[in-house]
């Protein structure tokens, strides 16, 4: 558009309510009409064909941002983010297709807001890839409550969307995270908050030496513990536990042995209680 459209905003209105009412107001256009408005903006630059086409769309923005709410942003900046995406659609809808402007304008609607949240949230570094932000909308909508996911559940959803299942574990964990407040309560002064905390003495000459001196036992311990295994169990152990990156999972290493995952699994408690029994000296002197 090669001006900006007078558009009623949430502000100009006073509130979020008003201007729900306002929006739910502006009569719907039947095809004929949209196909009029949408033709005359395309050949003429009718501006205000444009701003018809947008007004009497703006109860989608509100239907759609309403599935959003669940990621703690205010509603009226999605409302605001999602008229952006439906200023978009109008701009490129092409009334000569047959397909009528909500049909276009839902997905530049939902991809704005998902821009936005993504942008804003709290958890956006999880979402980095097409798979992990498919899996960042939709996990909610796939729990059955709000209790944390069981194995089925989480098997099932990884299965669907294409993601691994610890991805799906981690990302529940965090969408069920609390906020912590960084300083506590004026009538609170026995709660917990991160800057009671804030004192750092590990930078310390005395405290720098002794951690070196226990990470070193603690590096030499634990080689000594993997040691004590098995290659096989102690290729487990690596792969499932001293991997930073893409460790693998019970059903990888099932088929790398080709016995059962239910079997690794077995092996891996073995391995582990084998190693605590190694290392129990070294935890009981540090």
């Amino acid at each position: 558009m090669t001006q900006a459209l007078a558009l009623p905003t949430i502000s100009a209105v006073g509130s979020i309510d008003a201007y729900i009412q306002a929006a739910r107001q502006v009569p719907m256009l039947t095809e004929e009409q949209e196909f009029a408005l949408a033709t005359r903006f395309r050949e003429e630059s009718d501006l205000d064909a444009a701003r018809q086409l947008v007004l009497s769309h703006l109860r989608l923005v509100i239907s759609v941002s309403r599935g959003y709410l669940g990621y703690g942003l205010p509603h009226a900046d999605l409302i605001q983010e999602g008229n952006i995406g439906l200023m978009k659609a109008v701009k490129r809808f092409d009334p000569g297709r047959g397909v009528r402007l909500v049909s276009f304008a839902i997905h530049w609607i939902k991809a704005e807001i998902h821009e936005y949240v993504l942008k804003n949230w709290r958890m956006v570094k999880l979402a980095t890839t097409k798979a992990q932000r498919k899996l960042f909308f939709n996990l909610r909508s796939m729990k059955a409550n709000r209790d944390a996911l069981g194995p089925v559940q989480v098997a099932d959803i990884a299965q669907r969307l294409n993601v691994k299942a610890d991805e799906v574990m981690e990302m529940d964990t965090r969408l069920s995270g609390h906020d912590t407040a960084f300083d506590a309560q004026a009538d609170d002064d026995e709660a917990f908050v991160p800057a009671a905390y804030l004192a750092d003495h590990s930078s310390e000459p005395v405290h720098v030496l002794e951690g070196r001196a226990r990470d070193r036992l603690h590096s030499d311990g634990l080689q000594n513990a993997l040691g004590s295994l098995d290659p096989r169990s102690r290729r487990i152990v690596e792969a499932r536990w001293l991997t930073e990156e893409n460790p693998a999972t019970l059903h990888d290493l099932a088929g790398e042995f080709s016995v059962s995952a239910e079997r690794i699994r077995q092996i891996e408690v073995k391995a582990m209680q084998k190693m605590r029994a190694n290392l129990a000296p070294l935890v009981a002197n540090t």
